[in-house]
């Protein structure tokens, strides 16, 4: 057989080296996807790019690194398990809940950093303390710790002119001075139901919101928060671990309940007990966005409704608190958040993004809140790798706004550019068909361009502000050496396209088929879901563990099929709101037209169609499962909600509304409602120890079910959180548990032949 084998070799050497996919390797190191610069950022002055790299045991510890752009020469700044604790990094609660919100809590080492304004020192946070890495001095002496204490400093950053570092202690604001090392509370000190400087879980969860202060331009003052949680229903949860159950207090906003309560307050570093209450009103209300404006004299606001039908611009008087309604956005559906608000330094106007025309488009107002006139506009979206954000950069000295839109299509993100002063069309700046992930400098002189597409995996290259190429950091080619390399042989390229709705709208879909697809056989079926709002599946890029994932499961013999329908994000409002006040109607509607399409090729065994999805999609696996069954042969459902009224306040009421004002939404949403028409395999899958979607919605779903006599199969994680499928520890066994279902209920009956 050795002898065969090695012949085999010398004929065919690309088949000696080819390798099979399996779940354990996405998991594994090296990472598949080929050399990352992650949380890339270029330095004030223009000269370095720093960001956190894999180690080479281990690809979800990180290390920080740089790329000096004289030199075109990557360094290793600090090696995260050299500053390490024996055993690794104990997380803070507090900062154990940030990560799971962040969806970085897979991750360890150093998960965030920050550049002073002088480009040569930057602030790392690791293993509860923090750390200052000075690039002027030699690599033996510029490491230099901040704090060594017992408690964890979290949301730590550099005052924006350097001469402090911020952080957040025990539920209480500090400010260290780096000049003396002397450590001052600005806020009062926080304790029990009460924390200041820190973002509530409905601001961290729901509102992309993770910090509760913010600094002055000028380093004189910061604004922070006071959360006072006593309002907010406490809930006894278990979190049930491997060797032992913790019963969890938790004030839990369940939808139509009281929120936490949140004032703001300014004061200045020097007299910090002398703070300021800013007046935002007594209404029941969010506070979403906080910011200074360039004087320092200035904070702008943004305050949302508790129905989420209105949000103001605030001008706040940093003296005295006094607030001033700059504008106000209303929307018979919701006013999406946003981080698109920039306040220009040479003349007294802002930008600002608004969905009023349907379409996020970006708008120049003056200080008196009166516009001045649209920067962009047309049916499609300023949005960037989020909906939150798809202003880039603004350049006032050359008369530039940069922003990324989905204008060349809805699955593309490319970067444009629009003259301040003056009206005129968009001019196209990134040229590659894909996904351009965009970071640009301070001074929007250059930037950073992460790119992909389904056929390539990220590259990064430095871009002047016209888009010609500087350098390229990491070309990442899928050649030989590449870690995907081995595995090409298996991989099948996407094919993309659109469906038409009901209502006339298009669902842009990805289907992707078995390699080396025999003539005349038909594969079962997988459709992966999200389906949720503010969501995007279909994307023209390279993707991540699950995307990697489909391609294991059709080279495993199965069509994967992904439809982003009607109710998911960055398509406008007509499109998002299709599912206002009755969650899953449309959206199962739309995913049984995707069923029908598949049924119509002739590769796809019609009869064999399942689907699978996680946190809303599990969700949407089971209501279109136990809606639709007609369509599917069998569902896994992770991690997902199954009764509304389980679920906060801000997610839940944005979309339905209350359960007091919308009752009949609510029954029509609730899986549990539908329960007992369960005739089709299920495997649920969820986290012990989940504090977003809390196990109970599983539970109440395995009663509901029981007490309907119907069968299903039941995974559970012990110690799990919400996103348990992206951990080394416990991912690899949940998609082998999802491979494993599907490879046994979905099996490939005899080949037909095709019609």
């Amino acid at each position: 057989m050795s002898a065969v084998l090695a012949l085999l070799a010398l004929v065919l050497p690309g088949l000696a080296t080819a390798e099979r996919l399996s779940v354990d390797r996405l998991f594994a190191a090296p990472d598949l996807a080929g050399e990352r610069l992650r949380a890339a950022r270029i330095s004030p002055d223009g000269q370095l790019v720093a960001y956190l790299k894999s180690a080479a045991d281990n690809k979800d510890r990180l290390d920080l690194w740089a790329y000096d752009l004289r030199t075109r020469q990557h360094r290793l700044l600090i090696d995260a398990r050299a500053l390490l604790p024996p055993g690794g990094e104990a997380l803070s609660a507090e900062e154990a809940a940030r990560r799971e919100r962040q969806r970085s809590s897979a991750l360890s080492g150093i998960v965030e950093y920050a550049f002073a304004q002088d480009s040569h020192r930057l602030l790392v946070p690791l293993g509860g303390d923090l750390y200052l890495y000075d690039l002027a001095l030699p690599a033996t002496q510029a490491l230099r710790r901040l704090t060594q204490t017992a408690a964890y400093e979290t949301d730590a950053r550099f005052s924006p002119q350097g001469r402090y570092v911020s952080f957040i202690r025990d539920q209480t604001l500090w400010v260290l001075a780096l000049a003396t090392g002397q450590e001052t509370a600005i806020s009062p000190v926080g304790a029990g139901l009460v924390s200041y400087g820190m973002a509530e879980f409905i601001a961290q969860e729901e509102m992309d919101r993770d910090t509760g202060y913010w600094w002055s331009p000028d380093d004189t003052r910061l604004a922070y928060t006071r959360v006072d949680e006593s309002p907010v229903s406490e809930t006894q949860r278990f979190e049930i671990n491997a060797t032992d159950v913790k019963v969890v207090s938790q004030r839990y906003p369940y939808t139509g309940s009281a929120n936490a309560t949140v004032t703001l307050f300014v004061a200045s570093v020097n007299t910090p007990a002398a703070a300021v209450a800013v007046d935002l009103g007594a209404a029941d209300h969010y506070l979403a966005r906080v910011q200074f404006l360039p004087d320092s004299q200035r904070l702008a606001v943004q305050r949302q409704s508790r129905d989420q039908h209105q949000l103001d611009l605030l001008l706040i008087d940093a003296t005295t608190g006094a607030t001033h309604t700059l504008l106000t956005e209303h929307s018979d559906h919701w006013v999406p958040l946003h981080d698109d608000l920039h306040f220009l330094k040479r003349t007294p106007r802002f930008i600002w993004a608004s969905d009023r025309t349907g379409y996020r488009h970006l708008y120049l107002y003056d200080l008196d809140g009166r516009l001045i006139r649209p920067l962009t506009q047309g049916e499609s979206m300023t949005v960037g790798d989020t909906p939150e954000s798809g202003l880039r950069g603004v350049d006032e000295r050359q008369g530039w706004v940069y922003f990324t839109s989905n204008a060349a299509a809805h699955i593309q993100r490319q970067l444009y550019r629009v003259r301040l002063d003056r009206a005129g069309p968009p001019e196209r700046i990134t040229q590659a068909a894909g996904w351009h992930s965009v970071r640009m400098a301070d001074d929007a002189s250059v930037f950073l361009d992460q790119h992909s597409s389904h056929t390539a995996p990220p590259s990064v290259t430095l871009r002047a502000a016209d888009g010609h190429e500087l350098q390229t950091l990491v070309r990442n080619a899928l050649a030989p050496g590449h870690p995907y390399y081995p595995y090409l042989d298996q991989r099948a390229t996407p094919e993309y396209g659109q469906l038409t709705a009901r209502d006339g709208q298009t669902l842009n879909y990805q289907l992707i088929t078995p390699p080396q697809r025999q003539p005349g056989k038909r594969y079962p079926a997988i459709v992966y879901v999200y389906g949720g709002p503010h969501s995007q599946n279909v994307s023209d890029s390279w993707g991540g563990n699950w995307q990697l994932f489909h391609q294991l499961l059709a080279s495993e013999g199965f069509v994967v099929f992904v439809l982003d329908n009607r109710g998911s994000g960055s398509r406008g409002e007509r499109f998002e709101a299709a599912s206002w006040h009755h969650l899953s109607d449309v959206e199962v509607e739309d995913q049984v037209k995707g069923v029908d399409y598949l049924r119509s090729l002739p590769f796809v065994d019609g009869q064999q169609v399942g689907i699978f999805g996680w946190s809303y999609g599990g969700y949407m696996a089971l209501q279109s499962v136990l809606r639709a069954p007609g369509s599917f042969a069998a569902a896994v459902a992770g991690a997902p909600v199954t009764d509304w009224r389980l679920y906060d306040t801000h997610y839940t009421e944005r979309y339905l509304g209350t359960p007091q004002d919308n009752a009949d939404g609510y029954q029509s949403a609730d899986v549990l409602s539908y329960a007992r028409s369960l005739s089709r395999p299920l495997l649920l899958i969820h986290g012990m120890a989940d504090d977003n979607v809390l196990f109970q919605n599983s539970t109440l779903l395995m009663k509901a079910l029981q007490d309907a006599n119907r069968p299903f199969e039941l995974m559970t994680y012990p110690g799990g959180k919400h996103g348990l499928i992206g951990h080394a520890d416990q991912g690899p066994h949940a998609m082998n548990a999802i491979l494993r279902f599907f490879k046994r209920e979905l099996a490939t009956p005899p080949a037909r032949a095709e019609p």
